[in-house]
């Protein structure tokens, strides 16, 4: 094995790097398509630290926001439960 990378010519450790970053650039896309496909990418996921208690801390613009997110969210957990369940049931 050595004796074949020694006799390679120069220039050849090139290739290697052009093939290391582009599969580097295929994972990244690979992990980016992923995270967009599970919600990784929500602006509204700071809404979600607050509680019922954090009322005088928020505008009212503010507040209505987080309990819209708070209900759609857990609406998503809801649905998402199901999901598994019926994917174990399946089993």
């Amino acid at each position: 094995m050595t004796e074949m990378i020694g006799n390679l010519p120069d220039g050849w450790t090139i290739y290697i790097w052009l093939i290391t970053g582009v599969l580097i650039i295929i994972a990244v896309i690979y992990w980016i398509r992923w995270a967009a496909k599970n919600e990784q990418f929500d602006e509204d996921i700071k809404y979600l630290v607050f509680d019922e208690n954090d009322k005088d801390k928020m505008s009212p613009e503010d507040f209505k926001k987080s309990q819209e997110v708070m209900k759609s969210q857990m609406k998503r957990r809801e649905e998402n439960l199901a999901l598994e369940a019926a994917k174990k049931a399946k089993k």
